[in-house]
């Protein structure tokens, strides 16, 4: 697993219905941190919780950013508990305004990965005093954020996978060269930046079986429905970021262009403005300094 540096705080937690919820703090508030709090939320996949931000956090400050990041774990992932329940957005926005009012008591810009922005979405709904802006790390192909689906085929596919078959199923994607395989063909520009660090922060992450549910909730589709009017009721200034070689998982999605993405949401975000850079649908991970550097000019703006 990705090591702790000097300038993240161990892990300390909160409480949000009597569950025990798991956080960190990069560059705690002191005498040199300075500028607007970053939030950062991490995507949901086997394996994956705030781990996936260590090198972000560390890259930030090695670039000379002394923004205080406050890394939560989900509930469901990570070191939070993880009860046996189907997660949607709204659960997980829930948690995360009960921790901007009582850990960090002050407006942040949210750091989104990926699917988790109906996440983000839900919590500008529910806290649009305490989000000054929002940074999209390769959001969503544009027709499936506005895409509805049916409630009744998401609580089946959770059904099916909630049972001895998906269970066996995880155990499965738990293996190295599934996690892989999957990461070279879905996640990475290039199969030689799944490196060992990144297999074997995703190995511990599944280690405890528990952590299925949260997989098996964004699995089901449970965050996805048509976005599009909440987007365009986004008041707060966005930026989104995408990866040259950006491709989507979902059939629907396939046939869309990084540029066709970025122009779909710039078109729907009221204060819409958008970046390209070299990788694919992690960023963060796979393309650390620049998307460090990319998104600075963003940050000390909203500032």
């Amino acid at each position: 697993m990705i090591t702790q540096d000097k300038t993240t705080s161990p892990t300390q937690f909160y409480t949000w219905k009597n569950y025990r919820c798991a956080y960190e703090i990069h560059n705690p508030t002191n005498s040199t941190a300075e500028g607007i709090p970053l939030l950062l939320i991490h995507p949901i996949g086997v394996g994956l919780s705030r781990q996936f931000w260590q090198r972000f956090c560390q890259e930030s400050y090695k670039q000379g950013h002394r923004n205080p990041i406050y890394n939560p774990d989900l509930l469901g992932c990570g070191e939070s508990d993880m009860p046996h329940v189907a997660y949607t957005p709204k659960d997980w926005a829930q948690q995360l305004q009960h921790f901007l009012q009582t850990v960090v008591q002050k407006p942040v810009i949210l750091v989104v990965q990926g699917a988790l922005f109906p996440v983000a979405i839900e919590l500008v709904k529910k806290e649009p005093n305490l989000i000054a802006g929002l940074v999209l790390a390769v959001p969503p192909a544009w027709a499936i954020i506005t895409k509805e689906t049916s409630q009744w085929q998401d609580k089946l596919i959770w059904n099916l996978l909630d049972s001895p078959l998906g269970n066996a199923f995880y155990r499965y994607a738990r293996r190295e060269k599934f996690l892989r395989d999957f990461s070279t063909r879905q996640l990475f520009d290039s199969s030689d930046a799944v490196d060992a660090e990144w297999l074997k922060t995703l190995e511990q992450g599944a280690e405890n079986p528990e952590s299925r549910h949260a997989v098996f909730s964004f699995l089901a589709g449970f965050w996805r429905k048509d976005y599009s009017q909440a987007i365009a009721s986004i008041k707060q200034p966005t930026l989104v970021v995408v990866g040259e070689t950006a491709s989507s998982i979902s059939q629907e999605g396939k046939k869309e262009s990084p540029d066709e993405r970025l122009a779909d949401y710039l078109a729907c975000l009221p204060q819409g403005r958008g970046i390209k850079m070299p990788g694919r649908n992690v960023l963060p991970y796979e393309s650390t300094a620049e998307f460090v550097r990319g998104i600075a000019p963003f940050i000390n703006e909203v500032s």
